[in-house]
């Protein structure tokens, strides 16, 4: 039976080595490569082709959730598990929209990571369980007719970019020059342009520092970043 091939991605060296660690220590397993962002982890995986994505979900460049969303387009027979530090319902509900197959938090034990990978290769959902209590009851509320909940709010308000706008709007928020963004995305400066005017009319914010203020409400950076 062929090993479960498996891509780590997270801007933290240590946090890497530690999965390395967990993941040679676990039968049927393969780590085939590493990235820091998003953007490393598409080219990896259209270069290597994995079964399964450890993908973090707060990074500089491209954060998880737009990778995710990429992958997810572009690779739908890989699964994606989500590692966050974020227990809070608008990050779990954003992460699933994305198309993560998992949500797995990074002070789980080492023994769910297993049961995680498991479950996606089988074609489950795994969700950390500290955080399935918390996707339960929002289903609960909505389909018994409750109200609007803020994670759907929050939602709703994401889900109309798409994926190039969001990865602009990430590398806005990081504080990139049109010029800069234009450069690392290979696009010309009068594009860029084009599709910050786009985005602030889909968003209805007309200011650098509303889409900085959006960008954080929805995960896409964080204050600290």
């Amino acid at each position: 039976m062929n090993p479960i091939r498996i891509l780590l991605v997270d801007d933290h060296h240590l946090v890497r080595a530690g999965l390395r660690t967990l993941l040679q220590q676990m039968p049927g397993t393969e780590v085939i490569g590493e990235a820091s962002d998003g953007r490393v982890a598409l080219e990896l995986i259209r270069e290597e082709q994995p079964d399964v994505v450890l993908m973090d979900i707060t990074m500089a460049e491209m954060n998880g959730l737009v990778a995710t969303a990429q992958v997810t387009h572009d690779f739908p027979q890989v699964r994606v598990i989500m590692l966050s530090m974020h227990a809070n319902k608008e990050y779990v509900t954003q992460a699933l929209q994305a198309g993560a197959s998992g949500y797995l938090l990074k002070d789980a034990a080492p023994t769910e990571l297993e049961l995680a990978v498991k479950a996606v290769m089988r074609g489950e959902k795994y969700l950390s369980p500290a955080i399935s209590t918390y996707v339960i009851a929002d289903y609960l509320q909505r389909t018994s007719g409750g109200t609007t909940s803020k994670t759907e709010t929050e939602v709703s308000s994401y889900n109309p970019l798409t994926l190039r706008q969001r990865e602009i709007l990430q590398l806005i928020a990081e504080g990139n020059t049109t010029k800069e963004i234009a450069a690392k995305l290979n696009l010309s400066v009068k594009t860029i342009e084009t599709h910050r005017t786009q985005l602030m009319e889909r968003l209805d914010i007309h200011d650098i520092a509303g889409l900085v203020r959006y960008a954080i409400r929805i995960g896409l950076v964080t204050p600290d970043m």
